[in-house]
Protein backbone atom coordinates (compact mmCIF):
# COMPACT_ATOMS: atom_id res chain seq x y z
CA UNK A 1 0.00 0.00 0.00
CA UNK A 2 1.74 3.18 -1.18
CA UNK A 3 1.93 6.06 1.15
CA UNK A 4 -0.23 9.02 0.97
CA UNK A 5 1.67 11.94 -0.70
CA UNK A 6 2.53 15.06 2.17
CA UNK A 7 -0.30 18.15 1.58
CA UNK A 8 -0.40 21.64 2.84
CA UNK A 9 -3.23 23.18 2.42
CA UNK A 10 -3.69 26.75 0.73
CA UNK A 11 -6.58 28.92 0.32
CA UNK A 12 -7.44 29.82 -3.41
CA UNK A 13 -8.12 33.41 -4.58
CA UNK A 14 -12.03 32.59 -4.59
CA UNK A 15 -11.36 30.95 -1.47
CA UNK A 16 -9.71 34.36 0.26
CA UNK A 17 -12.57 36.30 -1.35
CA UNK A 18 -15.00 34.09 0.22
CA UNK A 19 -13.30 33.59 3.57
CA UNK A 20 -12.73 37.31 3.76
CA UNK A 21 -15.41 39.45 2.62
CA UNK A 22 -17.90 39.75 5.37
CA UNK A 23 -16.60 41.52 8.37
CA UNK A 24 -18.32 38.47 10.30
CA UNK A 25 -18.13 35.66 8.71
CA UNK A 26 -19.69 32.25 9.30
CA UNK A 27 -18.56 29.44 9.83
CA UNK A 28 -17.15 28.11 7.10
CA UNK A 29 -15.93 31.70 6.20
CA UNK A 30 -13.56 31.44 9.85
CA UNK A 31 -12.58 27.90 9.38
CA UNK A 32 -11.38 29.41 5.81
CA UNK A 33 -9.70 31.95 7.78
CA UNK A 34 -7.85 29.92 10.39
CA UNK A 35 -5.89 28.25 6.92
CA UNK A 36 -3.85 31.60 7.08
CA UNK A 37 -3.88 31.82 11.12
CA UNK A 38 -0.20 31.13 11.46
CA UNK A 39 3.09 31.64 10.08
CA UNK A 40 2.69 28.80 7.94
CA UNK A 41 0.49 26.39 5.92
CA UNK A 42 -1.46 23.83 7.97
CA UNK A 43 -1.63 19.98 6.83
CA UNK A 44 -5.30 18.52 6.65
CA UNK A 45 -4.98 17.30 10.42
CA UNK A 46 -3.66 20.73 11.59
CA UNK A 47 -6.56 21.97 9.73
CA UNK A 48 -8.70 19.63 11.23
CA UNK A 49 -7.80 21.01 15.05
CA UNK A 50 -8.87 24.48 14.63
CA UNK A 51 -12.81 24.18 14.56
CA UNK A 52 -15.15 21.37 14.07
CA UNK A 53 -16.55 21.97 10.87
CA UNK A 54 -13.19 22.02 9.18
CA UNK A 55 -12.95 18.59 8.72
CA UNK A 56 -16.91 18.35 7.16
CA UNK A 57 -15.94 21.55 4.93
CA UNK A 58 -12.58 19.47 3.53
CA UNK A 59 -14.20 18.07 0.55
CA UNK A 60 -16.98 21.08 0.05
CA UNK A 61 -13.70 23.57 0.01
CA UNK A 62 -11.90 21.01 -2.18
CA UNK A 63 -14.67 20.47 -4.57
CA UNK A 64 -15.45 24.43 -4.82
CA UNK A 65 -11.88 25.67 -5.69
CA UNK A 66 -11.66 27.07 -2.31
CA UNK A 67 -8.19 25.18 -1.20
CA UNK A 68 -5.84 23.60 -2.79
CA UNK A 69 -3.07 20.85 -1.83
CA UNK A 70 0.40 21.94 -1.97
CA UNK A 71 3.12 19.45 -2.22
CA UNK A 72 5.20 21.47 0.80
CA UNK A 73 4.68 23.72 3.12
CA UNK A 74 5.40 27.48 2.29
CA UNK A 75 5.57 30.74 4.89
CA UNK A 76 3.81 33.64 5.13
CA UNK A 77 4.46 36.85 3.56
CA UNK A 78 6.89 39.35 5.17
CA UNK A 79 3.95 41.79 5.94
CA UNK A 80 5.90 45.12 5.00
CA UNK A 81 3.93 47.97 3.67
CA UNK A 82 6.32 48.69 1.26
CA UNK A 83 6.60 44.90 -0.33
CA UNK A 84 2.03 44.86 -0.69
CA UNK A 85 2.61 48.32 -2.43
CA UNK A 86 4.96 46.96 -4.65
CA UNK A 87 4.89 43.75 -5.72
CA UNK A 88 1.34 42.38 -4.16
CA UNK A 89 -1.17 45.11 -4.66
CA UNK A 90 0.20 45.28 -8.16
CA UNK A 91 -0.01 42.37 -9.76
CA UNK A 92 -3.89 42.65 -9.02
CA UNK A 93 -4.66 44.96 -11.30
CA UNK A 94 -4.08 44.76 -15.22
CA UNK A 95 -2.74 48.50 -15.33
CA UNK A 96 -0.36 47.94 -12.64
CA UNK A 97 -2.02 50.39 -10.80
CA UNK A 98 -4.00 49.96 -7.76
CA UNK A 99 -4.33 51.23 -3.94
CA UNK A 100 -4.72 49.65 -0.90
CA UNK A 101 -7.03 51.76 1.59
CA UNK A 102 -8.49 51.84 5.16
CA UNK A 103 -12.33 51.36 5.11
CA UNK A 104 -11.72 55.11 6.89
CA UNK A 105 -10.18 56.19 3.59
CA UNK A 106 -5.88 56.30 4.84
CA UNK A 107 -4.03 54.99 1.98
CA UNK A 108 -2.08 52.08 2.72
CA UNK A 109 -0.34 51.66 0.00
CA UNK A 110 -0.19 52.42 -3.86
CA UNK A 111 1.44 51.14 -6.75
CA UNK A 112 1.68 53.14 -10.43
CA UNK A 113 -0.82 55.42 -8.86
CA UNK A 114 0.11 59.36 -7.92
CA UNK A 115 -0.20 60.47 -4.22
CA UNK A 116 -2.62 62.35 -4.40
CA UNK A 117 -5.04 60.55 -6.91
CA UNK A 118 -4.38 57.59 -4.34
CA UNK A 119 -5.85 59.57 -1.43
CA UNK A 120 -8.71 60.48 -3.30
CA UNK A 121 -9.96 57.09 -4.52
CA UNK A 122 -9.29 55.51 -0.45
CA UNK A 123 -11.92 58.87 0.49
CA UNK A 124 -13.73 57.46 -2.40
CA UNK A 125 -13.54 54.18 -0.54
CA UNK A 126 -14.04 55.20 2.68
CA UNK A 127 -17.62 56.94 1.64
CA UNK A 128 -18.83 53.79 0.06
CA UNK A 129 -17.91 52.31 3.40
CA UNK A 130 -20.40 54.73 5.07
CA UNK A 131 -23.16 54.04 2.09
CA UNK A 132 -22.37 50.29 2.66
CA UNK A 133 -23.32 50.65 6.38
CA UNK A 134 -26.50 52.82 6.11
CA UNK A 135 -27.64 50.18 3.80
CA UNK A 136 -26.92 47.24 5.68
CA UNK A 137 -28.78 49.04 8.80
CA UNK A 138 -31.86 49.07 6.06
CA UNK A 139 -31.48 45.06 5.52
CA UNK A 140 -30.14 45.06 2.16
CA UNK A 141 -26.59 43.92 2.44
CA UNK A 142 -25.76 44.14 -1.72
CA UNK A 143 -24.09 47.35 -0.76
CA UNK A 144 -20.79 45.11 1.12
CA UNK A 145 -19.91 43.72 -2.21
CA UNK A 146 -18.02 44.90 -5.32
CA UNK A 147 -18.40 48.38 -7.11
CA UNK A 148 -17.00 49.22 -10.28
CA UNK A 149 -17.15 52.48 -12.30
CA UNK A 150 -17.00 52.46 -15.90
CA UNK A 151 -16.15 54.96 -18.34
CA UNK A 152 -17.85 53.46 -21.82
CA UNK A 153 -21.59 52.79 -21.89
CA UNK A 154 -20.85 49.36 -23.19
CA UNK A 155 -19.62 48.81 -19.56
CA UNK A 156 -17.19 45.73 -20.58
CA UNK A 157 -14.24 46.80 -19.18
CA UNK A 158 -14.48 48.55 -15.33
CA UNK A 159 -11.84 52.15 -15.40
CA UNK A 160 -11.82 51.58 -11.60
CA UNK A 161 -13.41 48.96 -9.24
CA UNK A 162 -13.11 48.45 -5.85
CA UNK A 163 -13.33 45.37 -3.67
CA UNK A 164 -14.08 45.16 0.07
CA UNK A 165 -12.30 42.94 2.80
CA UNK A 166 -12.05 42.18 6.67
CA UNK A 167 -9.19 40.89 8.18
CA UNK A 168 -9.92 40.60 12.43
CA UNK A 169 -12.73 42.45 11.81
CA UNK A 170 -11.07 45.65 10.33
CA UNK A 171 -12.07 46.75 7.03
CA UNK A 172 -9.68 47.39 3.63
CA UNK A 173 -10.28 48.36 0.46
CA UNK A 174 -8.16 47.21 -2.25
CA UNK A 175 -8.69 49.56 -5.67
CA UNK A 176 -8.24 48.34 -8.70
CA UNK A 177 -7.21 50.47 -12.40
CA UNK A 178 -8.01 48.62 -14.95
CA UNK A 179 -9.08 45.04 -15.72
CA UNK A 180 -9.31 43.57 -11.97
CA UNK A 181 -6.85 40.44 -11.71
CA UNK A 182 -8.29 38.62 -8.69
CA UNK A 183 -7.74 35.52 -9.79
CA UNK A 184 -4.35 35.51 -8.38
CA UNK A 185 -2.27 34.17 -5.68
CA UNK A 186 -1.10 37.29 -4.83
CA UNK A 187 -4.75 38.43 -3.61
CA UNK A 188 -3.78 35.37 -0.91
CA UNK A 189 -0.04 36.98 -0.18
CA UNK A 190 -2.20 40.31 0.78
CA UNK A 191 -5.00 38.47 2.93
CA UNK A 192 -2.49 36.35 4.63
CA UNK A 193 0.03 39.33 5.44
CA UNK A 194 -2.33 41.78 6.91
CA UNK A 195 -3.95 38.74 8.99
CA UNK A 196 0.23 37.38 9.69
CA UNK A 197 1.06 41.07 11.01
CA UNK A 198 -1.36 41.28 13.78
CA UNK A 199 -2.75 44.98 14.29
CA UNK A 200 -3.83 47.46 11.69
CA UNK A 201 -1.40 49.25 8.82
CA UNK A 202 -0.44 52.46 9.37
CA UNK A 203 -0.98 55.17 7.01
CA UNK A 204 1.52 55.39 4.61
CA UNK A 205 3.42 59.23 4.76
CA UNK A 206 3.34 62.35 2.46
Amino acid sequence: MSTPAPCWLALTPAGALKAFSHQQPDESGRALQALLGGANTLTPEEWFATLPIAKALFEQALAQGWIECLPRSISAPNARLDDFGQHVIASLSGERRAVLASETGFCLGRAGVPQDEAETLSAVAADFSDFSLRQARRGWAGAQRYVAFYSDADMLLPEVSLVPFWVDGVGYWIILCGEPLLNNPALVELFWGIQEAGSRFLPSGP
